[in-house]
This record gives structure tokens, sequence and C-alpha cells, in this order.
């Protein structure tokens, strides 16, 4: 199975993502993202944080830690990508504010078609082998196909068949889960996802990482004075990235089969789905969070 997963790896990548992408745009409306007018300050605060403060956080850290390449490049690759759209569904777990984390997520995702590039391409450069050169072009395209249009496609259905859009919603992204599922299984049986070569000190500075953009979302809400559940919006948009996005750029940046790189590509993956577990342990304890904050205001 690891050899078949190793030929097929970009493909799996943009099954999965194209998928979940629309059984989330399903249930969205123009709406949703309209809401961004109506919450100017919040919305601003939240997609500065994002798009400056969390890849800021990235560059001194990289910087100032000895890494090895594959984990630098992977936290460059998750400081670049736009919040994910499970975020969403957390933020409305944690009593937050749901119309404001889909004008983040929509936002930023929109974006990200030029932010993206941008971002990694400052973040992680030094740090690939010397003969790489930065896919932007196909990087955008992935983003376009497998991303925004599924996105738009989703939204669309819901627009005009709102019955049918449910179950697509959900059969969608049960197939986007088999398709996560079926990322890890050939990873791990072709060898890629091993613990004890990743080394507990990367698996430190991932979590260092992680804790310190969770920190500065919530000293920059308080400095702003954002409402509390403005700031669990933010919050959860900053954490819960769009991991599946980074897979799919992992993928097409770094393939399996390019042996040369497989090494860095490895720790790459290994980076970007450690930060996707972690990321929603941290997303738990926000939603016990701001569910207590709420009951308390009561």
């Amino acid at each position: 199975m690891g050899e078949i997963y190793v030929q097929y790896e970009y493909w799996v990548a943009a099954f999965q993502l194209t998928l979940a992408m629309l059984g989330m745009g399903a249930t969205l409306r123009l709406d949703d993202f309209i809401d961004v007018f109506r919450e100017p300050l919040a919305v601003s605060l939240g997609i500065a944080i994002q798009l400056l403060c969390v890849p800021l956080v990235a560059y001194l850290l990289v910087g100032y830690v000895s890494l090895e390449a594959g984990v630098a490049i992977g936290i460059g690759l998750i400081a670049a990508i736009p919040g994910g759209t499970t975020s969403n569904i957390f933020t409305y777990l944690a009593r937050g504010n749901v119309p404001l984390s889909i004008s983040i997520t929509g936002v930023t995702t929109i974006a990200c078609l030029l932010t993206t590039p941008f971002i990694l391409g400052i973040l992680s450069s030094e740090f690939m082998p010397n003969d790489f050169k930065m896919p932007t072009q196909r990087i955008i395209v992935d983003i376009t196909l497998t991303l925004l249009l599924p996105l738009m496609a989703g939204m669309l259905i819901f627009g005009v068949a709102k019955k049918q859009a449910e179950w697509i919603s959900i059969w969608s992204i049960r197939a986007s889960l088999v398709g996560i599922l079926l990322i890890v299984a050939g990873s791990a049986s072709a060898g890629r996802l091993d613990i004890h070569a990743f080394g507990m000190d990367n698996l430190l500075f991932v979590t260092a990482f992680l804790t310190t953009i969770v920190l500065v979302s919530l000293l920059t809400c308080k400095f702003f004075q954002a409402v509390e559940q403005d700031c669990t919006a933010i919050q959860m948009e900053v954490v819960v990235r769009n991991v599946n996005l980074a897979i799919l750029i992992k993928a097409s940046m770094l393939p399996a089969a390019a042996t040369d790189a497989e090494q860095v590509g490895d720790m790459v993956l290994f980076t970007v789905l450690l930060y996707g577990v972690l990321q929603m342990l941290i997303a738990l304890i926000l939603i016990v969070q701001g569910r207590r904050a709420i009951t308390l205001t009561r």
C-alpha cells in the first residue's frame, strides 16, 4: 500500500480537499460573506492576526531556533495557509460569534490565492533543496481548483437546492474524512510517519509555535478590547488552520516520488499532521472556555 500511495499522494490530497470544501460550501450563503461589512473592526482584527501576526511569529521562531529543514518548511506552510472551515463549527460549539468566524474564513480563503505563495516563499525558501524552485503558479492553480471552485460550487448548490445541499454536505465531508485516513494510513505504511525520527525537540517546537499564536491572538484581542464572543471566534480562526490545503501544497512542492527531497518532505508532512492533531486539542479547550464564559455571564 505504501508504494501505491507514494505514487498517488497528490491526487489523494486533491480528492480530500475538494470534497471537504464542497461539503463546507454547501452549508454557506452569500450573506455569510457580506457580514464582513457589518463587523469591520472585528473582521479586520481577525484577518490581520491571520495574515500578519501568525507569519511574523513563524518568521521569528524559525529564524532564531535551529531546526531541521522539513520542520521549518512545515511551520512556514502552516503559517501561510488560511484558517480552516472547521473553525466555523468549533466557534458555534464554543458559543462564539459564528458570522464573524465565517466572514474571516471567507476572506482569508479568497486572499490565500495570493497570500499563501507569498508568505510561504518568504518563510521557507532558504530551507528548500538547492535546486528547488517555488511552484507559485501551480500552488495558485491548486488553490483555485481544489479550494475556491469547490467552495463556490457548494454555495451554488445550497442556493438552488437547499434540500439536496444538506446530504451533499454530509457525504462530501464524510468522504473527505476517508481521504484523511488514506493519507495517514498510506504515509504510515510507507514508513513516513516515524515519531522517533521526528524527535521530541521538534514535537515540542511545533507545540510551542501553536501555543505562541494562541497567546498572541488572545493578547491582541484583549488589547483591542474585543468582546468575548468575537475573541473566541478570532482565536478559533487562528488555531484551526486548513491542514487539508497544507497537505496538498506539500504534495505539490515536495512529492514523495522525488527521492532527493523525500526525507525533507516526510518531515514537512509529519509537522503538518502533528499540528492538525494539536490544533484539535486546543480547539477543545477553547470550546470549554467559551461555553463556560457564556454560562458565567448569564
